[in-house]
């Protein structure tokens, strides 16, 4: 969606809609791939999903009719949730070595 490359689906991340914490409306990850819906992927990397907010990608992908704008703060908090346990096990294993 994002940066518009092909890749293999075990490298991207499943999108769907679904709702926030506060029960609005909201683009969220699905890494399993198994929830109901509409899917659509993206490269797991801040860059890409950077570029899908920017192009405004999510509704259009998604298919989303609703009223509202979708937010998508579920995914960059779940891309930077990756990112942080990422560089800390990495720093983590470092330390060991």
């Amino acid at each position: 969606m994002g940066c518009r490359r092909r890749a293999a689906r075990s490298e991207m991340l499943r999108l769907v809609v679904g709702s926030d914490a506060h029960g609005h409306p909201a683009v969220v990850p699905d890494p399993g791939g198994s929830a109901a819906g509409r899917g659509a992927h993206l490269h797991p990397t801040s860059a890409c999903y950077d570029l899908a907010v920017r192009r405004k990608v999510f509704a259009r992908a998604l298919r989303y009719r609703g009223g509202t704008g979708l937010t998508s703060a579920p995914v960059e908090e779940h891309l930077a949730t990756r990112t942080t346990g990422t560089t800390r096990t990495t720093t983590d294993s470092e330390a060991v070595t």
